[in-house]
């Protein structure tokens, strides 16, 4: 068990001990209550220390965690709240207090229809009416569709990395004619862009499964689960997206921005790794180091004519190829029109 945990039990213990009109406590009593209480969660022994003790007492008083307790010892030996109706469970809030949590409640409330966050509903609810928050229209709007497919396998998934539990899947890639039944290991929960992915593990590597893709999804119970303890960060550190290569290494990614549109990728990189490695009249030139994967190629793409790859080479290739295919759309649709 944390420490913080540990700390929470004691206050609550001693808060317990402290608003008690009806038992005396010494200073030992309070070690022997915490002690007990530790044992209780932990189901093991757990001895609270006199110094433990005083300095919980001493943080209960202060300011620190806003509780300012008015513990006091009394016939000399004796410790409680001066005021009976106190409890560090009944601390009052300022002004400020109430208008962070009011902006807190008005963020929560745009997930209200969200899937996974629907058991939140009551939650938000009862912050709504204790801070009366009710009237104030949201001031923060946040990018989201409850419409995406596969938003619906969000609870199962999300409780299975939670409970660790092994997942057969009823998938079928955009490349597939059938449906195939996988047995995952579900490590992570990836959102990008508006798509949702499972990372998970299957036959000895970790794959990146699109929840838009899943059609059945069932427990099993009959397999061990393997738990890869995964690191997001350092999985996703070196690229763009969710979609990794276990055998690519990151290269380094060269590319020119107009001079009128390099502000927005300055204040928004595309990746972490981002640097700028020169500037003139004719824009912005900037580096990154990342994997060459499809989420980099729709991200070049998307900035069109105002930003041109110098390397790798192969990238390059890849995106002119890309330009030209779109090129030639246009130029079928023009044919088209004009021979009608």
């Amino acid at each position: 068990m944390s420490s913080n945990k540990n700390a929470l039990i004691r206050y609550k213990t001693l808060d317990k001990c402290l608003k008690n009109k009806y038992k005396k406590y010494t200073l030992e009593d309070l070690m022997d209550e915490c002690s007990e209480a530790l044992f209780e969660f932990e189901g093991k022994e757990a001895f609270v220390s006199k110094r433990t003790v005083q300095l919980d007492l001493q943080n209960m008083r202060s300011e620190k965690f806003g509780y300012e307790a008015p513990i006091e010892v009394y016939d000399r030996k004796y410790y409680r709240y001066s005021d009976p109706d106190y409890s560090i469970h009944q601390i009052s809030v300022n002004e400020n207090d109430l208008k962070a949590m009011n902006n807190a409640v008005q963020i929560l409330k745009q997930f209200k229809d969200f899937s996974m966050f629907k058991e939140m509903n009551g939650v938000i609810q009862k912050l709504e009416d204790s801070i009366h928050s009710t009237s104030q229209k949201s001031i923060i709007h946040l990018d989201k569709n409850e419409q995406l497919k596969g938003l619906v396998h969000i609870d199962i998934l999300y409780e299975s990395i939670l409970n660790k539990k092994v997942l057969k899947i009823c998938y079928k890639s955009f490349k597939a004619r059938e449906s195939n039944i996988i047995t995952v290991h579900p490590q992570l929960l990836k959102e990008y862009n508006n798509r949702w992915f499972l990372i998970c593990w299957h036959k000895k590597a970790i794959y990146n499964l699109a929840l838009d893709r899943m059609e059945e999804i069932e427990i099993d119970d009959q397999t061990e689960y393997i738990d890869k303890d995964f690191d997001a960060d350092r999985y996703f550190a070196e690229v763009i997206g969710a979609t990794v290569s276990e055998t690519q290494r990151p290269q380094n990614v060269i590319f020119i921005v107009t001079t009128e549109h390099a502000p927005y990728v300055k204040t928004k990189p595309f990746h972490h790794s981002q640097e700028i490695i020169s500037e003139d009249q004719n824009g912005t030139t900037f580096k990154i180091c990342v994997q060459l994967n499809f989420e980099l190629e729709r991200t070049i793409l998307g900035m069109g004519e105002f930003l041109t790859v110098l390397a790798p080479r192969k990238l390059k290739k890849r995106i002119a190829r890309s330009i030209r295919i779109a090129y030639s759309n246009y130029q079928d649709q023009n044919s088209m029109t004009e021979g009608s």
